[in-house]
């Protein structure tokens, strides 16, 4: 399942970088852009075990501030100037799992990104959410507004690698990212990858670890 996890995050990957115009590669093994990709995304994501650190690091920007993200938490970049970023933790949430109980936000497709970025990052818009998103059939940007309009919680919802990705989570947005996954895309499964609080809001809704990741920058 984190192979499935794994491919399902390399398509979203590769769609921020479609909507920045950076077309990347996936050889099965390895994801990768062939640029700098957009910030906080990797230059290099990998889809199954036991690869050398040379074939991840082919044919990508390997220069100071590249990413990787070590999907099964089995390399050793170091001697490559690499360092640890961050450890985090596949979660999956099957199929058949009740769903959570509502919030009092009103959940629905994302139709401005500018508003949903401030949201999203606090108050900050940079652009990194651009317009195509909105017209990626494989995203469903997912919003929560309360009773005065506003955006108080959100997800990016995506499907790729057979399942339904959930990230950029904010605003203690699992249990309506749950709900509208279901209500909006039909997914029972889904899976994605959290630490920390985050971890633990998700496994509240019904999720469960599956396995480490992670991801190693160039300083």
């Amino acid at each position: 399942m984190i192979s499935e996890a794994a491919a399902n995050n390399a398509g979203w990957c590769a769609s921020m970088c479609r909507a920045h115009d950076i077309e990347t590669s996936n050889d099965g093994r390895v994801w990768r852009g062939p640029v700098r990709t957009p910030l906080y995304y990797p230059d290099a994501v990998t889809l199954v075990p036991g690869l050398a650190a040379e074939e991840v690091l082919a044919g990508i920007d390997s220069s100071p501030g590249c990413s990787v993200k070590d999907s099964f938490a089995d390399l050793d970049l170091s001697a490559h100037g690499f360092e640890v970023l961050f450890d985090a933790e596949w979660i999956v949430r099957e199929a058949g799992t009740p769903l959570p109980a509502g919030d009092a936000l009103e959940w629905r497709a994302a139709t401005d990104l500018t508003e949903w970025e401030t949201a999203w990052s606090g108050g900050e818009t940079t652009g990194l959410f651009t317009a195509g998103l909105l017209t990626d059939t494989s995203v469903l940007i997912a919003e929560g507004r309360d009773a005065t309009g506003a955006i108080a919680a959100g997800a990016v919802l995506n499907t790729a690698g057979g399942v339904v990705g959930v990230s950029n989570v904010f605003g203690g947005g699992f249990a309506g990212a749950v709900r509208t996954a279901a209500d909006l895309l039909g997914a029972g499964g889904l899976v994605g990858y959290e630490s920390g609080d985050d971890l633990d809001a998700a496994l509240r809704v019904g999720f469960r670890s599956l396995g480490p990741l992670r991801v190693w920058l160039r300083a």
